[in-house]
Formats: structure tokens, C-alpha cells, sequence
């Protein structure tokens, strides 16, 4: 059985990939020429990834389509204890070309302790590359990884990447009689009711909570059911499957509900946790500054404090695992009162701490700092290039939120300009508004910035829903009126036709530095154009009108005059159209 994203092929095509269960390759190969030509003909025919298992008898124990974060183990008799290797290497391709492992491809390596895992680069019907690695050493408390390659397919060096496999064994057993292993992955059933694309970024959320993928649930329905969200059928059937995986924990792809939660708890026998706590487990393991913890903890408490069923049993169900880390879980004991005051005590420490931004903001207006934004999905590049444009070290990963609390870097324009460019955290569909609203400090970097740089990942085939995504997003957060210049990241991976457009728009890649000076003489235009400087003579009966220059604009001087104040300011164009319909309007009484 072919197992994954199957949808659309033909059967002949998948009756051809299942002859791969009846070959036995050569075992004295780490990957045999013979699986190598085949796994790059279907890969160039059908377009998609597909993985292999081999065992170290040179047998194909499971083939399917899709990458490791989108297809679920439904074969669980092929995983041995996790206390040592699994005795098969993971064997995956990459269309497009680039043979280089993932971050996605090294973490399940770790948490699955496969042999090996191995990416195959495809491009126009040849093998552009592979790359291999294999578990090491523990380091901090986590076992290290040695990635070789990418190499040209005749220089793989077979006998020695089969030696890396039994040193990897020596390494994991010694680990483990040492007892110096501590990472340990919860086995997780995904549930949509959505669409496939949708399925696809909860299983990157997943990844990126430390998650091991074990099966993955399509369930097609106009609106999700009001008691179980799956149904009640459908879930007495994942009850029994939860069962044979041995699933730690299913996470729904959407919003649930107290009562959905409690009833889909009890039809599978495993913990259940909706997209929403997902995330907020995400940010609790993302969140490093005060501030940011603060608004973990508060975006934890208003999300769980409906969902509390007022019981005893319902105040103590914290088992550990994803959905219950944070800085907020351990207030999740107390009743109800002591989490509307601590809810109220950590609203007043933010509002403190706004108050902090708003004169940082305020003295970088007077010292005319404009600020530039990078706004855009999640893992989209922002980090990257803002340290491509500014030479820093910020955290990147092929992670989702990689980045949560903002950070600023100097950055140096064309004509000597200068400017202050701002990484916020990322969007992502589905973001429910109490979570835009908790993070409001967070992202309002986007609201008072002179300037948006939206970042987008052109090489996803998901690339307009999520160009939509951050539109909307911006558009509550009051945002939608600021000047923006887009830059479409990873142009050097578009798919072929892709129009790049024209105008403010540059084709970068903050990964090989390809349209970043023309990106920087965007910006550098741009914030040239924002403000200019302005002689206004202001009458005095019309006092509001300098307070709002004050407030918005830079005052470089201001001399009293019989006829009124007259002010030399810098002011964008929105604004000066503003102080002149002011001034055009019936003087005050």
C-alpha cells in the first residue's frame, strides 16, 4: 500500500510504486543505484516527494508520497524502541532540486532515531544530490547530528555512510546506558475538517512543538459538529486507531469548544488540544524577554479560563506534554477569582510597559529615526533578512515563529540614509482574534513603523492564501494604511511563470543575498518620499492642530508670532493633508 498524499494519481501509477515492496536491493549499498533511479523517475513524474524506508537487509518496509511532516507512521510495527536505532534509514526526495536536509528532516531523525535520514535533490529527471545524516554524540542533553553531502550521486561513499550507521548505534546506546538523553516525543493525531492545505501547516505547527506526526485525519464536513467536531461515529473510529498508534495526544485543526474538547477526550481516550493551544504553546517555548512571557501567560489565562468546567477535575488536568507549558499553567490550579486578578495584574504590567515603548518611540522620532517594519507570514525569512540587511546574528530556524519578540537593528541606506528595521513575530492563518489582541504590544511595532517591508515566500504553493492572511491581519490591527514595499523572498525557488511584479516590489533572497540593493534603494526612495520639511504658519485659536504635528510629525523649530506660531516640521503626506484641511476649516470659538 502506498501510503500519504495520494490524492489524484492514477491507479496504474500507484500499482507501479507498490512493485517496490517486492524488490530486494543490494544491502552492501547505503542507497542502491537501482532505488535511486526509481525514486527519481516517480518523483519526476508525479512532481511530489517521495520517501522510502530500507531496512539493513535491503528491504522497502513502506513507500508514500509527501515529506516526513506530512505523512503520518501508520505502520507502527516498523518503529522498535526508541531506545535504539530504528534498523531502517528514512530515504526522501526533494523536487526542484535542492538535495540539503531540513530542519524538519533533523528533527525527526532525532526523535525517531531512524538509521539515517537521507534527501535526494530532483531536478528535470536527474538527481542534482544527496545528502545524509546520522546521530552522534549527546550534546546538551540532546543527540547530536553529522549531515555529509550534499554529493553527486557516483560520490556517495556507500561503505562509509553504512559504517555511519553503526557508529550512530554505538553513540545511541551509550547515550542512553548513560543516561544522558532527555528529549522524549509525544506521538500526535492531527484532525482537520478544513482541507489539505490546511493539514499541511498544522503539521509544521506540530513540528515545531517537538511532536512526532502518527496519523493524519481528513474529515470533510460543511461545519464541524457541535458535540465531538468530528462526529460522533468518527470519533468512536479514531477512538480505536489512537488505540493501535499508541497516540499520546490528538490536536484539532481549528477551535474547540469546552464541551467538544471534554466529549472528544472521552471518544478517543487521549488528550485533545485545539490549533489555538498549539500555538500558544509554541510561543511559550519562543518567548525569552519579560515582556514576552507576560504575554504568554496573559493570552493562556483568557484562552483557558472559559474552557475551566469549574470542577476540581477540571482545574487539575495538567499532565504535561504540549499544551500545557508556559508561564500561565501553574495558575491554572487556583479558582476562578485568582485568575481574573492575575489577568488584571499582568493587563496593568503591559500597560506599563507600553508606556516604555511609547517614549523609545517617541524619542526616535525626535532624533528622526524612522522605523521600518518586516511584516509578513510565519517563516516566511523576516529574521533572515534582517540579518542579511544588517549584518546581526538573530535566532533564524526553519521553524514557525522562530521569532517572537521584536527586534531592532540599525541598518544603513543608499544617499546616507539611515533607518531602524524592526523583525516582528509572524502571522498565520487561522490566528483567532483574542490571540491578535494579546499580542497587540507585540505586533503594534506594524502599527507605529513609517514603513512596512512585507516578506513573503514566493516558493510556497501557499503563497497567495498567506499574502491574504497577512493583509487581513494587518488590516485589524489598523494597519492596512501604511506605505509598504513588498519583497518576494526565495525567488531563486518560484516556480517557473511566476509573475514578480513591478513598482515597490523586489525579488530577493535573504538566503543568497540576490535583490537586496535593490531592496535597500527601495526603502532608502521610499523613506525619502514619507516626510518632508514644511514652514507652517498656525494660527493660535487653532492649538490642536500644533499638538497634532507634535505628535505625529518632527518639530525642528517653532517661533511666536503676532499672527500665530510659525513651526518648521517634517511631516509624510497624509499628515500635511491633514493639518491643511485643519487649517481650512471655521476658526474655533
Amino acid at each position: 500500500m502506498i501510503h500519504g498524499n495520494t490524492l489524484g494519481l492514477r491507479e496504474s501509477v500507484l500499482r507501479e510504486m507498490e512493485k517496490l515492496y517486492d524488490i530486494s536491493f543490494d544491502r552492501s549499498f547505503f542507497l542502491p543505484d537501482r532505488l535511486l533511479g526509481l525514486l527519481v523517475g516517480f518523483t519526476e513524474q508525479l512532481n511530489r516527494e517521495i520517501m522510502v524506508y530500507l531496512d539493513r537487509n535491503g528491504e522497502i518496509l513502506e513507500v508514500a508520497v509527501g515529506s516526513i511532516s506530512q505523512v503520518g507512521l501508520t505502520e507502527m510495527h516498523l518503529r522498535r524502541d526508541l531506545d535504539r536505532l530504528t534498523g531502517f534509514r528514512c530515504i526522501h526526495t526533494h523536487p526542484g532540486g535542492n538535495a540539503r536536509l531540513s530542519e524538519v528532516d533533523l528533527q525527526a531523525l532525532r526523535l525517531l532515531r531512524f538509521d539515517a535520514m537521507c534527501a535526494v535533490g530532483v531536478e528535470n529527471g536527474l538527481c542534482t544530490g544527496i545528502s545524509a545524516a546520522f546521530l552522534g554524540e549527546v550534546e546538551y542533553g540532546r543527540l547530536s547530528v553529522r549531515v555529509l553531502g550534499p554529493l553527486k550521486p557516483g560520490r556517495v561513499p556507500q561503505s562509509q555512510w553504512l559504517r555511519e550507521i553503526e557508529l550512530s548505534e554505538e553513540a545511541v546506546q551509550a547515550a542512553i546506558a548513560q543516561g544522558g538523553i532527555t528529549e522524549q516525543a509525544e506521538k500526535a493525531m492531527l484532525i482537520s475538517v478544513d482541507d489539505n492545505d490546511s493539514l499541511d501547516e498544522l503539521a509544521a505547527l506540530t513540528d515545531t512543538a517537538g511532536a512526532v506526526i502518527v496519523s493524519r485525519v481528513l474529515q470533510r464536513l460543511s461545519h464541524p459538529d457541535h458535540a465531538t467536531y468530528i462526529g460522533s461515529g468518527k470519533a468512536q473510529e479514531l477512538g480505536l486507531e489512537c488505540q493501535t498508534l499508541d497516540v499520546d495526544l490528538a490536536i484539532v485543526d481549528g477551535e474547540l469548544t469546552a464541551s467538544q474538547q471534554k466529549n472528544l477526550e472521552a471518544a478517543l481516550g487521549v488528550r485533545v488540544i485545539d490549533r489555538t493551544s498549539l500555538i500558544l504553546d509554541i510561543f511559550a517555548r519562543r518567548a525569552t524577554t519579560a515582556e514576552g512571557k507576560l504575554q504568554v501567560e496573559l493570552a493562556q489565562l483568557k484562552y483557558r479560563l472559559p474552557r475551566l468546567a469549574g470542577s476540581s477535575e477540571g482545574l487539575s488536568r495538567l499532565g504535561g506534554g504540549i499544551g500545557t507549558r508556559g508561564p500561565g499553567e501553574t495558575r491554572l490550579e487556583t479558582d476562578r477569582r485568582h485568575i481574573r486578578t492575575r489577568i488584571d495584574e499582568l493587563t496593568a504590567q503591559l500597560g506599563e510597559l507600553k508606556k516604555q515603548r511609547e517614549m523609545r518611540r517617541s524619542r526616535r522620532a525626535k532624533n528622526e529615526n524612522v522605523t521600518v517594519a518586516l511584516v509578513g507570514y510565519t517563516n516566511a525569512g523576516k529574521s533572515t533578512l534582517l540579518n542579511a540587511l544588517s549584518g546581526s546574528d538573530v535566532l533564524v530556524e526553519d521553524k514557525l515563529f522562530a521569532t517572537l519578540d521584536p527586534v531592532t537593528r540599525r541598518i544603513s541606506l543608499p544617499e546616507n540614509r539611515e533607518c531602524d528595521l524592526v523583525d516582528t513575530v509572524g502571522f498565520i492563518n487561522k490566528l483567532p482574534h483574542s490571540l491578535v489582541e494579546a499580542f497587540k504590544s507585540t505586533l503594534e511595532e506594524a502599527v507605529y513603523a513609517d514603513l512596512l517591508v512585507v516578506v513573503s515566500d514566493v516558493s510556497s504553493p501557499f503563497y497567495l492564501q498567506q499574502r491574504r492572511v497577512v493583509s487581513q491581519v494587518l488590516s485589524e490591527l489598523g494597519a492596512s494604511d501604511k506605505p509598504v514595499i513588498e519583497a518576494l523572498n526565495k525567488c531563486d525557488l518560484a516556480p517557473a511563470g511566476f509573475e514578480m511584479g513591478t513598482g515597490d516590489t523586489a525579488a530577493i533572497s535573504a538566503l543568497n543575498g540576490t535583490g537586496l540593493g535593490e531592496l535597500k534603494q527601495l526603502i532608502s526612495d521610499k523613506i525619502a518620499s514619507l516626510r518632508h520639511r514644511v514652514e507652517i504658519l498656525i494660527p493660535y485659536s487653532k492649538g490642536a492642530v500644533l499638538s497634532l504635528i507634535h505628535k505625529k510629525g518632527q518639530v525642528e523649530s517653532e517661533e511666536y508670532t503676532d499672527e500665530g506660531t510659525k513651526v518648521v516640521c517634517l511631516l509624510d503626506a497624509v499628515l500635511y493633508a491633514r493639518v491643511e484641511k485643519e487649517l481650512r476649516g471655521a476658526p474655533d470659538v
